[in-house]
């Protein structure tokens, strides 16, 4: 019999042959419950493209079999289905964490669930990079990478891409490029334009971070070819109908405009996008691109609108956020406060920005001393 599920309909507006290759499998299924796995990757697949609500919708219809039918496959997809679903339906990590774990344990008990588990733990690598926690993801990216069978494209291609940005993190952009060539290989030969999105797109929030660092921290950086990567990730998710980056990509680009100097348009991109991007999980950066705003409108003549702007970055910086941004807003907020005459202020805040570097590059030399010892290689 046909799966005649409301899943089984096609995405238009997506262009993922990963997805018309999914929606094929559940078209040729004898059952429904033949075809759950497919379902569930095409859940994931689409929440991984923004369709957040076609993704529900599917994953409601595989709830709906899963009450009729309780079986360990289907639950084991389910969860690590939601924990996605978590993730991108406003980034609660902390949420898809504990979701995929319990996907994974579930898994852990059936030999036929291998994908699975490999699948998880892909997810959880990147989730340990979120997480700042080094250790779990060399845990994770290990069990991914030992059982992983060649053809477990999407997974190689995410644990991949945890590994390229833990290197780039660790100030070795030699070892987190061939990290990054491999995720790009994964996800070109299984037709996955929501993985190649995002591997464009951590790559170069991963560069324009560690331009961001070397221009405040004393060292020339101005990343002019950088704004060309930017907009040729926007035109490609626009081709692929990739809708999950189309705030975050804005907020990227105004922040090599604002290394650059193009304070006007930075101002803009900040003021109409970074609402929205915060709310999608940018909370932590809240502090340091605040600031960048600040400096916008100081070089901009808006003394008074930038002195409030950088009070409210200093408001706004959490003790608890990753040292690279706290160094950031405190060199960022140093440089504005000069420029509005705040002397003191100015130099309060760089020397807490000496202090943070440091502590950054002890940080760093710690994360590449773990992926060392790791001997995990692309």
């Amino acid at each position: 019999m046909q799966d005649a599920s409301p899943d089984a309909t096609p995405s238009p507006a997506i262009k993922s042959r990963l997805l018309k290759h999914l929606e094929k499998e559940i078209a040729a299924a004898a059952s429904p419950m033949a075809s759950a796995a497919a379902r569930a990757k095409r859940a994931m697949l689409l929440a991984r493209h923004g369709a957040v609500g076609e993704a529900r919708e599917a994953l409601t219809a595989l709830h709906q079999l899963s009450f009729q039918h309780p079986h360990p496959e289907i639950g084991a997809w389910l969860h690590m289905a939601e924990g996605l679903m978590s993730y991108y339906n406003g980034f609660v990590a902390q949420q898809a964490w504990d979701r995929i774990q319990r996907a994974q344990a579930i898994a852990g008990s059936a030999p036929s669930l291998g994908e699975v588990r490999v699948l998880a733990a892909a997810w959880l690598a990147q989730l340990a990079f979120i997480r700042h926690d080094p250790a779990a993801l060399v845990e994770h990216a290990r069990r991914c990478l030992d059982e992983a069978r060649p053809d477990h494209h999407v997974a190689l291609a995410r644990v991949a891409m945890a590994m390229g940005v833990g290197w780039h993190y660790a100030g070795d952009v030699e070892s987190a490029q061939r990290w990054y060539i491999r995720a790009r290989h994964h996800a070109a030969v299984e037709g996955d334009d929501a993985s190649l999105s995002a591997l464009m797109f951590n790559m170069a929030g991963m560069r324009a971070s560690q331009l961001r660092r070397e221009s405040l921290s004393a060292h020339a950086a101005r990343g002019s070819d950088l704004l060309l990567t930017v907009d040729s990730m926007h035109h490609f998710d626009e081709a692929v109908g990739a809708q999950m980056m189309a705030e975050l990509t804005p907020v990227l680009r105004a922040q090599v405009l604002t290394m650059q100097g193009g304070f006007d348009e930075a101002r803009r991109l900040y003021e109409e996008h970074l609402p929205q991007a915060m709310s999608l999980g940018l909370e932590r950066l809240g502090s340091s691109l605040l600031s960048d705003l600040a400096w916008c409108r100081a070089n901009l003549g808006q003394h008074q609108h930038a002195l409030h702007q950088a009070r409210e970055a200093e408001i706004e910086l959490d003790p608890e956020c990753e040292l690279d941004d706290r160094a950031i807003t405190h060199s960022r907020l140093a440089q504005t406060f000069r420029l509005l005459g705040e002397t003191a202020d100015a130099d309060r805040h760089q020397a807490l920005a000496d202090e943070a570097w440091q502590q950054f590059a002890d940080q760093q030399r710690q994360w590449r001393d773990l992926l060392t010892a790791s001997g995990l290689t692309p």
